[in-house]
C-alpha cells in the first residue's frame, strides 16, 4: 500500500456512508421490505471507506491471475485432485460463482490468505458503495470504485448466464434455486433476496430455497412441486455429504441440475491445503509452473504447512509466527492466532487437520476522530470470476478473525487512491 493510502487509512475519520441513499436503494424493490432495518440493526456496514492504492489494485490482479493460471494446469489439478473426494473428480463443466480471495495489506504487497467458493457480500458491497457520499472535498477527490458499479449487476447476471452454458448450451436459462441450510436465518439472508431481485429482472425465475427441502424424483430436482433447473449453492457442506442434502448430491451426480460452486471447485481453490503447494517453491517447479509465476506466488502467497505429528514440536516453538486453520474450514470457524494458543487447543489442532500458515499482519483503518485508539484491522475481499476480480471490498474488525460483531466494523467500500 502506498503511503498515501496508508495515510488516508490511519488519519482520515470521513464517515462517508450515506444512509438515507442506502435506505432508498434497499427500499426500491417491494419485495425488498423491511430489508433496510434488518441490517440497519447488525454490525454489517462500516460507516467509512478503506483506501488503497492502484499500485495494490494491480498486484491483487496480478496475484489473482497467477493463481488461476497455476490451478489450471493439469499437474496441478491432477495433484490436488488424487486426494479429493471422488464427488470432487465430476467436471460438469462450471467454473464457480462469486469466488472469494481475501487478501491482507502489508509493507510487501498484498498477501493472500485464503480462497473461499461460496464468498458472501458481493451485493451488498454493490449497494454499499452506491451509498457514499463525500464529507469533504478532500474526501471528493479521493472518492474512486474499483469497479463499473453502473454496470456490475449486468456483468453478474451473464456471470450466472455464463455458468448455465458452460453445462447446458444454448437452452433457455431454466429455474433457479438459491440454496442454503435455514436460508432465512442466515446472517447473510438479505444477499439472498438481493440476489433474487437481481436475477429475476433479467427474467428468469428464481426462488430461495433451504437445501433439506429439495427433492429428488423422477429425474429431477424439485421444490414444492416446481423443477429447478440450476442452484447458486451457499452452502458450507462443501462435498455433499450430510444426508440432508441427498437430493441436492444426487441431482448434482446425475447431470440433472447445474451447481455453482460445487465440489470440484473448491477442492481445486478452497481447500487451504492448496495453500501449502501455492507457498512452496520445489512443489511449483515440479508441477511445471514458469518462473515469473512462481516469484509471484512466493512473494503473495504466506508459507503454509501442513501439522502433522512429525513437525508438531517445530510449529509449538514457531507458533506466535503463524496462524492455525482447519484444512477444510469456513468463516474463520476453529481458527487460532498461535500466539492466542493453549495446549488444550493445541491437541485438538493435532488430532484434527489443519495447516499452519505464517502470520500476514492486517493493516488497519482509524473509524473515530473522538477515539484515537479506534483502529480497526482490515482485510480485502476481491469478488473473482475467472480470474476477473469484479469487485473489491473490505472488511473491519477487531479481535483473532473477520467478524460482523464490531462497533464500527462490517463490509466497507474500498477507493482506489
Amino acid at each position: 500500500m502506498t503511503t498515501i493510502a496508508l495515510d488516508l487509512n490511519r488519519r482520515c475519520t470521513c464517515q462517508t456512508l450515506d444512509r438515507q441513499h442506502l435506505y432508498q436503494q434497499l427500499s426500491a424493490d417491494p419485495a425488498l421490505h423491511g430489508l433496510f432495518d434488518t441490517l440497519a440493526h447488525a454490525h454489517l456496514f462500516s460507516s467509512t471507506a478503506v483506501f488503497v492504492s492502484a499500485h495494490t489494485i494491480t498486484a491483487i490482479n496480478k496475484l489473482v491471475m497467477a493463481v488461476e493460471s497455476t490451478l489450471a494446469l493439469t499437474t496441478y489439478q491432477q495433484s490436488v485432485l488424487a486426494h479429493a473426494p471422488a464427488i470432487a473428480q465430476l467436471d460438469a463443466g462450471p467454473t464457480g460463482v462469486f469466488m472469494g480471495y481475501d487478501f491482507h495489506l502489508g509493507a510487501t504487497g498484498p498477501q493472500l490468505i485464503e480462497i473461499n467458493t461460496n464468498a458472501g457480500g458481493a451485493l451488498l458491497n454493490a449497494v454499499l458503495a452506491r451509498a457514499q457520499k463525500a464529507c469533504c472535498t478532500e474526501m471528493a477527490q479521493a472518492i474512486q470504485t474499483n469497479a463499473d458499479l453502473a454496470h456490475i449487476e449486468q456483468r453478474w447476471f451473464a456471470m450466472f448466464q455464463r455458468e448455465w452454458q458452460l453445462q447446458r448450451g444454448d437452452a433457455p436459462i431454466g429455474r433457479i434455486a438459491i440454496v442454503d441450510d435455514d436460508p432465512a436465518y442466515q446472517y447473510l439472508y438479505p444477499e439472498f433476496q438481493l440476489c433474487q431481485q437481481l436475477l429475476a429482472r433479467f427474467g428468469v425465475a428464481v426462488i430461495i430455497a433451504d437445501a433439506r427441502d429439495l427433492i429428488w424424483e423422477s429425474g429431477t430436482l424439485q421444490h414444492e412441486g416446481q423443477c429447478i433447473d440450476m442452484v447458486y449453492n451457499r452452502l458450507t457442506d462443501f462435498y455433499l455429504d450430510d444426508s440432508a442434502h441427498a437430493a441436492l448430491r444426487s441431482a448434482y451426480l446425475a447431470n440433472a441440475v447445474v451447481l455453482t460452486p460445487h465440489p470440484r471447485v473448491y477442492a481445486l481453490y478452497a481447500d487451504k491445503r492448496n495453500l501449502v503447494t501455492l507457498s512452496d517453491a520445489a512443489q511449483l517447479t515440479a508441477l511445471g509452473v514458469d518462473e515469473v509465476t512462481r516469484a509471484q506466488l512466493l512473494a503473495g502467497v504466506p508459507h503454509t504447512q501442513l501439522v502433522h505429528a512429525d513437525n508438531a514440536e517445530a510449529l509449538w516453538a514457531q507458533r506466535r509466527k503463524l496462524f492455525f486453520k482447519p484444512a477444510t474450514g469456513y468463516g474463520s470457524k476453529a481458527a487460532y492466532r498461535g500466539d492466542k494458543l493453549t495446549r488444550r487447543v493445541w491437541e485438538t489442532i493435532l488430532a484434527g487437520d489443519y495447516v499452519a500458515q505464517k502470520i500476514a499482519p492486517p493493516s488497519e483503518r482509524i473509524v473515530s476522530a473522538e477515539d484515537a485508539d479506534s483502529a480497526l484491522k482490515l482485510d480485502v475481499r476481491g469478488y473473482v470470476y475467472q480470474g476477473e476480480v469484479q469487485l473489491l471490498a473490505a472488511r473491519l474488525y477487531a479481535g483473532q478473525t473477520t467478524n460482523f460483531r464490531t462497533p464500527g466494523g462490517g463490509f466497507a467500500p474500498v477507493f482506489v487512491v
